[in-house]
């Protein structure tokens, strides 16, 4: 039995407590003992819970890579349980500790971003490159493009293992529900829906995928776009929509908690990402359900959507072109068919939460046979 400490710093559900979870659902239990160190409160905790796996309050890691009471409180926690691996998720400190325990450690790098001059140019990318492979025995990225990252900061790739994200197929939801949901938010049978999850911030490229809608519309194209979510613009998007003329086809839902019913009424997603953008596991679980999608040419969205298969790759910041391929999959309903039928098959043979754990735990072994 291989005993695994995983320590998030997430206080809240984000992408890299959704992937933890993922894994703990999935995860051989008859060779691996896992426990999983969260900040004091985290909201994982009533998630954690319900997967019978045992957890522990730390109270100087919340949102935090480094800190040096966290890591003192990590150091005593890990003498405690003494694991075979530490498996750190955004938090430096964790690694910090295991390292004065003697214990094996997995560093997992969730995002994708432009990596900076300091730490892609001598002295910083030697600096980074030292410090992170002397505090990891593996990394491991969850798209080629977050190896692409660690690679450009120095990090040689064989210390870097590539483990796509994966995720369970929502339930689908009713005809009843569908019914509600286009209901509630003004949608009729014949409306072409095209949706987009993420955080209204500047990086992730709404503004180009309204003035995509806006192209649409002058074309006499029946789409409606639900923008999902919040975020720091949130006003500035629904000024900038509203300014664009696009009221009752651009429309804002707010946050969702149960994102199958938003999935339910879509008939296409759409990642408009350009600062940061992993694996996107919005664009997963659309998959699963055979929803096609387009999406940027950034970060890890190559590595879920292949052009011309599951969905269509537009130019980056480019809002014609973006608004090209969604124009295809609108006109070409045997184009259309043949990509959500082949978003199924893509997702059911790369992207379940079963194949993503059983990928962890494959790496897991690797690490304590001593394997690079």
């Amino acid at each position: 039995m291989i005993k695994v400490l995983n320590i998030i710093s997430d206080s809240n559900i984000g992408g890299a407590g959704r992937c933890v979870l993922n894994f703990l659902k999935y995860y051989d239990r008859n060779n691996f003992d896992v426990k999983v160190v969260v900040p004091r409160g985290s909201l994982l905790i009533d998630e954690i819970k319900k997967l019978n796996t045992e957890y522990i309050e730390a109270d100087n890691i919340a949102e935090k890579s480094y800190d040096k009471a966290g890591v003192k409180e990590l150091k005593e926690i890990i003498k405690k349980e003494n694991p075979d691996i530490v498996h750190t998720h955004g938090t430096f400190s964790g690694r910090i500790a295991a390292k004065r325990c003697g214990k094996k450690i997995i560093y997992t790098r969730h995002s994708v971003f432009p990596v900076s001059k300091k730490i892609s140019m001598f002295p910083g990318k030697l600096i980074n490159k030292l410090v992170n492979e002397y505090y990891s025995d593996d990394i491991i990225a969850v798209a080629e493009a977050a190896k692409d990252n660690l690679t450009e900061g120095g990090i040689s790739d064989k210390k870097i293992k590539v483990i796509l994200n994966g995720v369970e197929r929502p339930m689908p939801c009713t005809e009843e529900e569908n019914r509600e949901t286009r209901e509630k938010y003004g949608l009729s049978e014949n409306d072409f829906v095209i949706g987009i999850m993420a955080r209204m911030e500047p990086y992730k490229g709404h503004k180009y995928l309204i003035d995509a809608a806006k192209i649409l519309k002058e074309k006499g194209k029946n789409i409606k776009v639900l923008i999902i979510g919040t975020g720091s613009i949130e006003e500035e998007l629904k000024k900038y929509a509203a300014e664009k003329h696009l009221e009752g086809t651009v429309i804002f839902t707010g946050f969702i908690k149960d994102v199958r019913r938003m999935l339910g009424v879509m008939d296409l997603q759409a990642n408009a990402s350009y600062g940061t953008e992993a694996t996107s596991l919005a664009l997963l679980e659309g998959m699963s359900l055979g929803i096609p999608a387009v999406v940027s040419n950034y970060g890890g969205n190559p590595g879920v959507i292949t052009h011309g298969e599951n969905g269509y790759i537009f130019a980056l910041k480019d809002s014609e072109d973006m608004a090209k391929y969604i124009e295809k999959l609108y006109d070409d309903k045997d184009t259309y068919e043949y990509m959500k039928n082949k978003s199924i098959e893509i997702f059911n043979n790369k992207f379940t939460a079963q194949i993503y754990a059983d990928n962890i735990c494959k790496v897991y072994e690797s690490v304590m046979k001593g394997n690079k």
